[in-house]
């Protein structure tokens, strides 16, 4: 189980917080999109992320970046995403960095990346 906050702090199942920094692997110019499999349940506190495919649950604990990944799928890159969801530039980093942990769980995918079952769909339909 994960908790997703600005700045990212992460509570895996030993429950020993761990901090991670935005790599240059996770791109903010690229479109992103939270993986279909994932299901998101607005809370009071922020939100619940479930993926269906891995059963990871995760807690993310802002509403402002509950606003950016409700955004990221109508948004061209994770920065107009954070532009519409209102975070001041001075704190993109640390929501980039939390998008970061997102991808990195699987919760994330590029927008235009397919999911496996999504391959599968295409190939059976003949496209490529």
């Amino acid at each position: 189980m994960d908790t997703v906050e600005a700045p990212i702090t992460s509570e895996p199942a030993s429950a020993t917080p761990v901090t991670t920094a935005v790599s240059p692997a996770f791109d903010r110019t690229a479109p992103w999109r939270l993986h279909p499999g994932v299901a998101v349940r607005p809370e009071p506190f922020g939100a619940l992320l479930y993926h269906y495919g891995t059963r990871r649950l995760t807690f993310v604990k802002d509403s402002t970046l509950l606003r950016v990944l409700q955004s990221l799928e109508d948004s061209p890159s994770v920065d107009a995403a954070m532009a519409s969801g209102e975070v001041p530039p001075e704190s993109r980093t640390r929501y980039a960095a939390a998008l970061e942990r997102l991808a990195a769980t699987d919760m994330l995918v590029l927008h235009d990346a397919r999911t496996d079952d999504e391959h599968q769909t295409a190939r059976q339909k003949g496209d490529p």
